[in-house]
């Protein structure tokens, strides 16, 4: 009996052994297989993120290779709508120019020779060349508008200090100018022109303002010009539904080589800043877009 307990007791040991030995082998394989399990996630997982990062760097070269084309486009556009300006204002100056100043010559022919024999058509005379007087000055006025001759004649400062009077004078909002002379490229001397023209209308329009400020200067090496206003101001968080200025006025100033900055708030008035390399630090724009 006590032969076949000591043989039962090893038995029962050897079955332990085996069993502890069969978990600890199933046991490394179970871990080797996590290990391995995990090497292929972080490996996917590697191969995820590496995906991600090109797609991410595939839109982000779309994005900049749209908004250098949009940049492009913005600049074509604007040249051509000058060109455009420039043909009117010359076809108005050397047509209709003509044609007005014409008239009047031969009103004041028949004036003279109607000299005490019609005092009826003396004044209708006097009448007609009061009206040809209105329209050469509209016409004068409209020309200047489509193409300011005062930019190549006075420069970029006197220009804007003209229009800003002239606003003045239109809206009753008092206008504090502080315009100093810079250096800029032709085109970017009418863009600034456009862009303070249209800033000074829409203060007119919608801001419900009582002063502007207008500054034009040279800081940190860059030609800086801003227009502030003291009107009702916006939300620049909430979307507008005509932003289509905002956005052309950017990409015009992006197409000379400079940024622009929109600050504004409720009742806080409105602030466009923009700043450009002047004339002697510009370079071309580059689109990448062959």
């Amino acid at each position: 009996m006590d032969v076949l307990r000591i043989v039962n007791s090893g038995n029962s040991v050897l079955l332990l052994a085996a069993l502890v030995g069969a978990l600890l082998i199933i046991s490394l394989v179970a871990l080797l297989m996590c290990l391995r399990q995990r090497s292929t996630l972080q490996e996917l997982q590697k191969q995820l993120q590496h995906s991600v990062q090109a797609e991410r760097d595939r839109l982000e070269t779309e994005v900049l290779l749209r908004t250098a084309q949009l940049t492009e486009l913005t600049h074509h556009l604007q040249t051509a709508r000058e060109d455009e300006r420039h043909r009117l204002a010359r076809n108005l100056h050397d047509d209709l120019g003509a044609l007005l100043t014409s008239a009047k010559l031969d009103a004041a022919r028949i004036k003279s020779r109607l000299a005490d024999k019609a005092p009826e058509a003396l004044e209708l005379l006097a009448h007609l060349v009061s009206t040809l007087n209105s329209g050469i000055a509209l016409g004068r006025s409209i020309i200047e508008d489509l193409r300011p001759s005062a930019l190549s004649n006075l420069g970029l400062a006197a220009t804007l200090e003209i229009l800003t009077r002239e606003f003045a004078e239109n809206s009753s909002i008092e206008v504090h100018c502080s315009l100093a002379s810079v250096e800029l490229q032709a085109s970017a001397e009418l863009m600034v022109y456009r862009l303070v023209q249209e800033a000074t209308t829409n203060i007119m329009k919608y801001a419900h303002a009582t002063q502007v400020w207008v500054n034009l200067a040279v800081v940190r090496g860059q030609v800086a010009v801003s227009v502030r206003d003291d009107g009702v101001g916006f939300d620049t968080r909430v979307q507008a539904r005509s932003a289509y200025g905002l956005v052309g006025m950017r990409f015009r100033v992006q197409a000379e080589g400079g940024t622009l900055s929109l600050v504004s708030a409720p009742g806080q008035g409105t602030l466009i800043s923009v700043e450009l390399p002047p004339s002697s630090l510009r370079s071309p724009v580059k689109t990448g877009v062959g």
